[in-house]
Order: structure tokens, then C-alpha cells, then sequence
């Protein structure tokens, strides 16, 4: 999978980020790639991109910033490693819009 990611570029690793993060049963995903705004930087000469996501699920209700951020990252699994070098993350339980 590392390597088809690899190869077609930014629109199939979101692509796979927004499919690992159906895990999480979201009502909602907003998800930017800000990898243009970073060129140069070590993470995107290493082929790490950047993105910012928002999501709102039901699954992060009664749990802590920390928490949502170990579920998501949970969820990314091996994009964590290596294809994402950098997530702005803005969790919401469905009750806190």
C-alpha cells in the first residue's frame, strides 16, 4: 500500500486517510492537504505530507483531547509512519458543534 501511495500522489493518501478513519464511524471529515505550504521543509523532502483534519464522531464522546488523538492515530495505523508526516487534528464529539 506504501508503495501505490507513493506512486499516484497526495489524492490516494487522502484517499487511505479517509478510509482508515471510517473506523471511527465519523459523521463528518474535513481533511486538507497543506503539503504545498511546507515545501522544502525535512518532512516533505522525506515525501511526508502535511494535513489538517477536523472530525466529528459519536466514538469521541466522554473522552479527552489525548485520547481522540490516540483513537485517530490508531486508526491511521502505518500512514503514521511515514506517508504523514504531520496532522493538525480538531476532534468533535457530535454534542460539542
Amino acid at each position: 500500500m506504501t508503495q501505490l501511495l507513493r506512486r499516484h500522489g497526495p489524492m490516494d493518501l487522502s484517499a487511505a486517510i479517509r478510509e482508515r478513519l471510517t473506523a471511527l464511524a465519523p459523521l463528518s471529515i474535513e481533511l486538507a492537504d497543506e503539503s504545498d505550504r511546507h515545501a522544502g521543509h525535512q518532512g516533505a523532502l522525506s515525501g511526508g505530507g502535511h494535513f489538517r483534519l477536523t472530525i466529528v464522531s459519536p466514538r469521541f464522546s466522554g473522552h479527552g483531547k489525548l485520547a481522540r488523538h490516540r483513537m485517530i492515530y490508531a486508526a491511521l495505523g502505518p500512514l503514521m509512519q511515514r506517508e504523514i508526516h504531520a496532522l493538525a487534528i480538531r476532534a468533535l464529539a457530535p454534542d460539542e458543534l
